[in-house]
């Protein structure tokens, strides 16, 4: 059936039955790019050196160990591989049955192998990178002809500090041993390493908390940051949990400090206020050319997208009682189902412009005057 239904709708014909959503946006987008199921099939790689440089620049290093302890002995029984693959879709490590093993290196899934959608179709690596989300694929369901006897497994693995995708962790097999489970194993791999990574981000948070202490003698109020901008310490103010990630050529707006001049620390930043009675403005251009300004001590300028000059102007219109995710949703995409994608959006721009936006709800913070260049009267 599932045969049948990959010849049909990739043929331009009526289907005996509609692929799974997923996969038909999939296949969608590989014949949008006029990529051929022939053309896919065999994935290309990259050297044993790159291959090396992406294991040490990925985040996943840190719980291949744990990984392993988990997936590992399985695998070395079962009738599957377990791959992990970065951001990129690049295979950078894989356990499992030699005999196994070989079956995948016919298929040309081996470490350095590049199982990016685009390269060989239709994925659990590649499709669950685009689409952000657990995939299970079974035979027909893959684009390329040459993988039909395979099934593939695919549970993105997300930084939990901004909640980018780290990579994917792959299970694969000969589609006739796939059990039910096998999906909920690598799930749970996925979950306890972003749990493993949590827990490392916390001891690291911890670690520069103690490296300041001695700098924070006596000194109120101020905040030690990471370089993402998690909060370790706070003294003489509420922790605000987390600020957009300072950079040295930048003042940071935080509230209850005004506009800071970030002190480099180790892997982190002192924040301390450069004036406490510091006057803060931010003006906002949203014309043509739209862009924030904030204006006090130290003044600079960020250019702004549409989407987030839209987002300011309705903020700018309701500065007393600010607006909540679903009020953006509807005002921003016409209906309320697109929180996710608001406080996604959200995110970014709190990144771009610091803790001048507060939320719950979201509005500019008490301590900054807001004034509107064009589209609205000065605010």
């Amino acid at each position: 059936m599932l045969s049948e239904i990959r010849e049909a709708v990739l043929s331009g014909q009526q289907p005996p039955r509609q692929p799974r959503p997923l996969v038909a946006r999939s296949w969608e987008r590989l014949c949008t790019h006029g990529i051929s199921p022939d053309d896919c099939g065999r994935s290309t790689s990259v050297t044993l050196s790159e291959v090396e440089n992406r294991r040490s620049r990925s985040d996943l290093r840190k719980v291949l160990p744990d990984l392993r302890a988990v997936l590992g002995s399985a695998a070395a029984s079962a009738d599957f591989v377990v791959v992990i693959a970065d951001n990129d879709g690049v295979v950078l490590w894989r356990d499992g049955a030699q005999t196994i093993r070989r079956t995948a290196d016919q298929l040309g899934f081996v470490e350095g192998a590049s199982w990016a959608e685009n390269a060989v179709g239709t994925n659990a690596i590649g499709t669950a990178l685009i689409e952000n989300t657990g995939i299970t694929l079974f035979s027909a369901e893959h684009y390329a002809r040459r993988q039909h006897s395979w099934y593939c497994i695919g549970e993105p693995v997300h930084d939990p500090r901004s909640g980018d995708i780290l990579g994917v962790i792959d299970i694969s097999g000969p589609a006739m041993t796939l059990h039910p489970s096998t999906a909920g194993l690598a799930q749970s791999a996925a979950r306890l390493a972003e749990a493993t990574l949590w827990r490392l981000h916390r001891e690291s948070l911890d670690r520069l908390c103690e490296q300041s202490a001695a700098l924070l003698a006596g000194a109120a109020p101020a905040l030690v940051v990471d370089e993402h901008g998690w909060v370790a310490c706070a003294r003489g103010l509420e922790n605000p949990g987390r600020i957009a990630a300072p950079s040295p050529e930048a003042a940071v707006f935080v509230p209850g400090l005004g506009l800071t001049v970030p002190e480099p620390l180790g892997h982190g930043w002192i924040l301390r206020p450069h004036r406490v009675d510091a006057h803060v403005e931010l003006e906002l251009d949203l014309g043509d050319t739209p862009r924030a300004t904030i204006r006090g001590d130290v003044t600079w300028t960020r250019g702004l997208s549409p989407r987030h000059a839209q987002i300011l102007r309705m903020l700018a219109q309701n500065t007393g009682h600010g607006v909540n995710a679903t009020d953006l949703s509807i005002a921003l995409y016409g209906n309320a189902e697109h929180t996710v994608a608001v406080r996604s959006e959200m995110s970014r721009l709190r990144k771009r412009l610091g803790a001048i936006i507060t939320g719950q709800p979201y509005r500019f913070s008490d301590q900054v005057a807001v004034r509107v260049l064009t589209g609205l009267e000065s605010a």
